[in-house]
């Protein structure tokens, strides 16, 4: 099994060439007359070949998908997570793949394929059931502001004091050292809200991860649009989601975490069972209750953070792909 990894800054010439590949979207537990009703990246038709209960989605092609224009790869990223959510309605969790995920051989050479990593892939799938990945963020509208802490901590009301009395050069440096204490506690009232937070999931979710506050991109960015999301806040019982992650500007969380009057206090993402769901929206409901905090529940998604890497070869560092076997892989 070989596969080939291109960077963005990789020359088209080094691309390798695919005759009779197979896309893949993902696989699910599938018996070998699944069928899916959807279509895929450009219009393509997608088919489940399964092999032990293992069905792989995918659709005929004949190249890697390539290109400059970034509005025509939003367009392919999400054709590909749809397919990816219609191969999870119809058998439930499903093992995703990256974009632009590409096995040689044709079908022969996908069944093969399937075969070879059955006894990786059933546990995963087993493991995986029923089992979806959300995401989390918590807002602050009104942080406590610089007035409420020096009446709360003893060494920044000392600080204050002595600023008041310093000489002017003085004073400077005590100014750093008041602005670095409270850039402190503003970071350990997150760490411990978080850690709050993470605690009581935990008591419901498989596994929860914290995320950056600053995020680059968001899982649902790349779907194109956001799915089962709901906005929890302590001013409003409405849990309707307003904003389209998915969107080509900031989704509105992202907007209000870099305003002046809000800070993103965590985000977290969480496997759990579906089953679980309610709980889970329970425990934020409580978090929400709380004034100025927001907070912004999305999901269920297939669990592309929790899925493990599957048919890499570690010893391939040549790029060379051959003419055979495993998945040529184009990072994105």
């Amino acid at each position: 099994m070989t596969t080939d990894e291109a960077t963005p800054d990789t020359d088209a010439a080094d691309i390798p060439e695919i005759n009779d590949g197979r896309y893949l979207y993902c696989v699910v537990q599938a018996e070998s007359d699944a069928q899916l009703e959807t279509t895929g990246i450009d219009g393509e038709s997608v088919s489940v070949v399964a092999e032990n209960g293992i069905g792989a989605v995918v659709h005929a092609c004949d190249g890697l998908y390539d290109t400059d224009d970034l509005g025509q790869i939003q367009r392919w990223l999400i054709r590909h997570q749809t397919v990816v959510d219609a191969a999870g309605e119809a058998f439930g969790t499903p093992v995703p793949f990256q974009f632009d995920t590409i096995l040689r051989g044709g079908e022969a050479g996908l069944r093969e394929w399937l075969r070879e990593e059955t006894d990786t892939l059933q546990p995963v799938l087993s493991e995986l059931a029923g089992h979806w990945e959300y995401r989390v963020e918590v807002v602050e509208y009104d942080s406590p502001d610089d007035e409420t802490l020096v009446n709360q901590d003893e060494r920044l009301s000392e600080l204050d004091a002595q600023i008041e009395e310093a000489s002017e050069g003085q004073a400077f440096l005590l100014e750093k050292q008041f602005d670095q204490r409270l850039t402190e506690l503003r970071a350990a009232r997150r760490e411990t809200m978080t850690a709050e937070l993470e605690t009581e999931l935990a008591e419901e979710a498989r596994e929860v991860h914290t995320l950056e506050r600053s995020p680059a991109s968001e899982i649902s960015k790349v779907a194109g649009r956001d799915r089962g999301g709901s906005s929890r806040d302590g001013d409003d019982d409405d849990d309707t989601d307003t904003d389209s992650p998915g969107d080509d500007g900031d989704s509105e969380a992202e907007n209000n975490a870099t305003t002046a009057d809000s800070e993103t206090i965590c985000r977290l993402t969480l496997l759990a069972h579906e089953d679980s769901e309610d709980e889970i929206g329970s425990i934020l409901d409580d978090v929400a209750a709380e004034d100025g905090i927001e907070v912004r529940f999305t999901g269920p998604w297939p669990p592309y953070t929790f899925a493990p890497a599957i048919g890499d070869d570690e010893n391939n560092d040549d790029g060379d792909g051959g003419d055979t076997g495993g998945p040529a892989r184009v990072g994105r």
